[in-house]
């Protein structure tokens, strides 16, 4: 699915990231690199979080700040979201430490409703022994964590990190 495509639907869902914390739309089978690209073309806000904590007032922090970037830009933002570390366990599917189920929730609505890309880092996972199919479906999966962040700002994108 493209960025034009998924723009009535944005618009439509923008009041429900308010009422409901934020919903999030894939661009289900494409690389990481198309979905990246496809997201970000014509927008002019491009913004980048990293998530690498896994306690659940921290993820609910970034969560809520997506959430008031969709309500404020609504189809001008692009947002993607590296995560690595602890933090890795917000994207599992069976995560190795507690993670709200309403978190998880929220990362699959941003995902699948305002395509958020939720990029998960390589070099974390070889270190639980995960694989790709150990992460929520629309989870992408890039080699070195730190090196997404550093290439989405080489790109334009604004980088969040707290």
């Amino acid at each position: 699915m493209s960025k034009i495509s998924s723009l009535p639907r944005r618009r439509m869902m923008a009041g429900i990231v308010a009422a409901a914390g934020g919903m999030g739309a894939g661009l289900a089978g494409q690389s990481a690199a198309a979905k990246e690209a496809a997201s970000a073309e014509g927008t002019p806000h491009k913004v980048v979080y990293q998530i690498n904590r896994a306690e659940p007032e921290y993820q609910l922090a970034i969560l809520n700040s997506i959430s008031a970037m969709l309500k404020k830009y609504v189809d001008d933002v692009s947002i993607s979201v590296v995560v690595w570390g602890p933090g890795i366990h917000l994207l599992a599917k069976k995560p190795g430490r507690p993670v709200p189920k309403t978190h998880q929730q929220r990362v699959r609505g941003m995902s699948e409703s305002y395509g958020i890309e939720f990029v998960a880092c390589g070099n974390t996972m070889h270190s639980l022994g995960w694989e790709k199919q150990d992460l929520l479906d629309f989870v992408q999966v890039e080699d070195v964590g730190a090196s997404s962040v550093m290439e989405r700002q080489e790109k334009g994108y604004a980088y969040i990190a707290w």
